[in-house]
């Protein structure tokens, strides 16, 4: 979509007022299969870029930040190559498909891990996490110390695996959030681009009445409701026109056939249907995908020397390429960016970086729950996966629900939820250089804060309904889920690792465009803010360096 068909969220037919707070969501399965194995290695592609290459810019990672910034700079005329750790995921695999179903994960569904680690891994008393052949699938599940945090890999990034949930942050929230930024600027030009970039709308609210694939939702309503709380819809990239056939069965199913978790294989709006798709189209942009970038250092004669290696779908290095890039772009997320930026200044490959590398890493408040309803109250057997709606407790409580689907196939009488809190720890990256590791300094403890806020909703709503809290999906008699994250924000905050636009001191010519900028938390879903950050970012960079 070009810039002249930017369009405001009202002339989409969704008022500001209607949609807040809301977040991707990622739910476990409930589905326990034998493993769908390749029948033969797939062969990565045939590499685009090659060692001695010099190129003006070089991107490194494919998701929000990377793809804004490489349609922005090929659009002004440069040659951008993108780099990106996983795969193109553009090949079917022997089912078919190109994505693996949530309720049956096989050798496409984790980044480099022999048995699957779901975010919820017990059904029913059940444990649901199986043995899995190691492969460069989608979704990676890093672990620390403190949290595991769940991050998209392959071209397209986070877009790939996030629930689609498309929120532009309260205005009155949004200097907490970014208080160098111009919220002038970015609510009257950056969201809106934003938005319509990533292809954002609302569900049809008559259509969503009556569906029985939200009737979980409803239910979530109800309750919000008669506990004397906003229940608020929020927008999202699916494409409803799709989802509504499919509900008809007149297209194959996605969302209603509970894909999410692993990638949807119809009607989601990814980074590759939108901005990578336009990227490429001006004919000025390169992908390689399973490519890692280990080190970045000056180069002698100007620009930077980058040191990259090439992964088979095992994760083995089949190549070490060394390319010489004048300008370079971190857009690997906040963890990816973080680390590597952290390992680049400790070991003395990019000394002037300044103190702030690593520090205001937060998890945007991340908390999951469950409560037990009543035989009356039941959510569906069919629930789409994407979500639409939400609690909003957050003036009030520091807490915003999503009504999350639980789609099983069957009915669990169950209500989901994904909150987002106001978790004010932050955490910091480090080197150990004796472990030669990054490591975090994140503490689990720290989540009884963003437990707190939640409860704010769901101990009022459970008392006025007589329910109870779920303790059967995140382990043995455990009711929170307080172990993860799938928005991972900071590590390289904007106007103090870098300037007020992503400029990293110390290295002119070197970039930060990620949710790696933003300190931590920003109230909502974070995609749309990392995607308006970046648009407004990469303008000002074009002016005045290009």
């Amino acid at each position: 979509m070009s810039d002249s068909t930017l369009h405001n969220e009202r002339s989409q037919g969704v008022s500001r007022r209607r949609f807040i707070t809301g977040t991707g969501s990622i739910v476990g399965a409930a589905a326990l299969t034998g493993p769908l194995l390749p029948t033969t290695a797939h062969a990565a592609p045939a590499p685009v870029l090659a060692s001695g290459d010099r190129i003006p810019v070089l991107v490194i990672g494919t998701g929000y930040g990377g793809s804004v910034a490489a349609l922005r700079l090929a659009r002004a005329g440069v040659d951008v190559h993108m780099v990106e750790m996983g795969m193109a995921w553009d090949t079917p695999g022997t089912d078919g498909n190109i994505f693996a179903n949530t309720t049956r994960p096989d050798y496409r569904s984790f980044w480099l891990r022999t048995r699957t680690k779901q975010p919820i891994c017990q059904f029913l008393g059940y444990p649901l996490d199986k043995d899995v052949p190691c492969y460069t699938g989608i979704l990676d599940a890093e672990e620390f110390a403190g949290i595991t945090v769940y991050q998209g890999r392959g071209v397209g990034g986070g877009s790939l695996v996030n629930g689609g949930m498309a929120v532009t942050p309260r205005r009155e929230n949004f200097q907490a959030i970014l208080p160098s930024v111009n919220a002038d600027e970015m609510y009257g030009l950056y969201y809106p681009r934003a938005n319509a970039g990533l292809g954002v709308s609302a569900v049809d609210p008559t259509w969503w009445e009556s569906a029985d694939c939200y009737q979980y939702a409803r239910v979530g309503r109800k309750h919000a409701q008669r506990s004397g709380f906003p229940f608020v819809f929020v927008p999202n990239v699916y494409d409803w026109d799709y989802m509504k056939q499919e509900a008809a069965g007149a297209v194959p199913k996605s969302a209603l056939a509970a894909e999410v978790l692993y990638g949807n294989n119809h009607g989601k709006k990814t980074l590759q249907k939108t901005y990578l798709a336009q990227a490429r189209a001006t004919g000025r942009v390169t992908i390689s995908p399973l490519h890692k970038v280990t080190t970045v250092t000056p180069a002698a004669g100007g620009g930077y020397t980058v040191l990259i290696d090439q992964l088979d779908t095992g994760g083995g290095v089949t190549a070490t390429k060394s390319v010489t890039a004048d300008r370079v772009f971190f857009a690997a997320g906040s963890v990816g960016t973080s680390k590597l930026l952290t390992r680049l200044k400790a070991t003395g490959a990019l000394p002037l970086l300044n103190g702030e590398i690593g520090k205001g890493w937060g998890d945007n408040g991340n908390v999951m729950c469950g409560r037990a309803n009543h035989m009356w109250d039941p959510t569906g057997k069919l629930q789409s996966s994407m979500p639409t709606a939400g609690i909003d407790n957050w003036a009030a409580g520091g807490a915003f629900a999503e009504v999350a689907p639980l789609p099983t196939g069957i009915e669990t009488y169950a209500s989901f939820y994904l909150s987002i809190t106001k978790n004010p720890n932050r955490a910091e990256f480090s080197w150990n250089a004796a472990a030669g590791r990054v490591e975090l300094s994140w503490q689990t403890a720290w989540k009884q804060a963003s437990i707190d806020m939640a409860k704010s909703i769901f101990d009022k709503i459970n008392a006025k309904e007589g329910t109870i809290y779920r303790t059967d999906l995140f382990g043995a008699y455990r009711i929170w889920g307080d172990h993860l994250t799938y928005h991972p924000l900071g590590g390289a905050v904007l106007n103090r690792a870098t300037d007020n636009y992503g400029r990293l001191h110390g290295h002119p010519g070197l970039y930060v465009i990620d949710g790696a900028l933003i300190p931590g938390n920003t109230s909502v879903n974070p995609f749309v803010t990392i995607t308006a950050l970046a648009e407004r970012n990469i303008e000002q960079i074009i002016a005045a360096d290009l």
